[in-house]
């Protein structure tokens, strides 16, 4: 068996694995306890990673790593034209298991990985770099975290924010890279969706408390736009602010912008609030309103790297169904480059 089939091998089994735990009653085996530790582990290494979250992001891998779904990833791409280098790979930490497609990339296409975790987000990573290497043992020696100063690696592919990315780009500057930056996802309402769509958009704004670069933040509107109708429909979502670390958000920006007299609309769990800007903070989701649909879609258009996903129904090319921006395929390529492709040609 190859080196590439024993890799691929290795991560449907891991799939398996994942697809179990999320079923299980109590962990019963060394490993489903092992992953347990691990949830309740980046639980108190970083609030946010609430079991449910983890447990979300968890299921998702489990249903992306099968034989079927690995197989027609990787179908298109040349994985022979790879030569074999070591890939740094700077993680972020916003959400669970966040860094762990550019795992899968790196060794899916025969490379090793040398990983600078993030301390918000390393129980889970380190957890599969433990259950992969009891599956093939050759992963002991292709995944090694990093422990200081990273050096001897021939690529990188650096996740941060757009002030990170300015030093990763100076100290990176000698090997082939990937640098990531901000980027926020959108909604376009039209006001013609159904109650159903909207409540599935309830997902793609709450899911990891809007923490991920696929969460909605801003929704664009018409003009003359009920958010009675948003409201009513995301209801169901206000146990979210049962969390401490949220309501402390929503209560502090909510005092931010009363004190500066902003106009806000308030339902208890989620402010919005009118800005230009796509990023907004936690528990806060902006709006705008737009008076011609052709125009926004050219500003859209323009602003298409500071994006990464958009939600609407038949308005953009390349738009997320409601309810869907948490459930990226593996070829949902963060910042839309295509970390396969980098990986053979470098």
């Amino acid at each position: 068996m190859n080196d590439h089939h024993k890799t691929f091998i290795a991560f449907v089994k891991l799939g398996h694995f994942l697809r179990e735990f999320v079923t299980l009653e109590t962990p019963n085996d060394e490993w489903s306890i092992k992953l347990d530790e691990a949830v309740t582990l980046s639980k108190h290494k970083n609030g946010w990673f609430t079991r449910e979250n983890v447990t979300h992001a968890i299921k998702s891998w489990g249903e992306l790593l099968t034989e079927e779904q690995l197989s027609a990833w990787l179908e298109p791409y040349n994985l022979s034209q790879n030569k074999p280098k070591t890939v740094a790979l700077i993680m972020a930490g916003n959400i669970p298991l966040v860094g762990f497609h550019d795992l899968l990339c790196v060794l899916i296409t025969g490379n090793k990985v040398f990983a600078k975790l993030s301390s918000n987000d390393n129980a889970l990573i380190l957890f599969i770099k433990d259950y992969l290497s009891s599956i093939e043992p050759a992963f002991k020696d292709t995944i090694k975290i990093a422990d200081g100063k990273m050096e001897g690696f021939d690529a990188v592919i650096a996740t941060g924010s757009n002030n990170t990315s300015r030093y990763f780009e100076h100290y990176f500057n000698k090997v082939p890279n990937i640098i990531r930056k901000n980027r926020n996802s959108i909604a376009v309402l039209t006001g013609n969706e159904s109650e159903e769509q909207l409540n599935a958009l309830g997902e793609d704004i709450f899911r990891y408390y809007g923490l991920g670069c696929r969460s909605v933040s801003k929704v664009f509107v018409p003009k003359s736009y009920d958010f009675d109708t948003l409201f009513k429909a995301v209801y169901s979502y206000h146990p979210i602010v049962d969390q401490v670390k949220y309501s402390n958000n929503y209560d502090y920006n909510k005092a931010v912008y009363l004190m500066s007299e902003f106009k806000i609309l308030d339902n208890g769990f989620l402010i919005l609030k009118e800005d230009k800007s796509y990023s907004s903070p936690i528990a806060s989701l902006f709006y705008e309103r737009y008076e011609s649909l052709n125009l926004l879609k050219e500003r859209l258009t323009a602003d298409a790297n500071e994006l990464q996903c958009i939600v609407s129904e038949n308005i953009v090319e390349g738009e997320i169904t409601f309810g869907q921006t948490q459930q990226p395929s593996l070829a949902d390529y963060a910042d839309n480059v295509d970390t396969v492709d980098f990986l053979l040609k470098n």
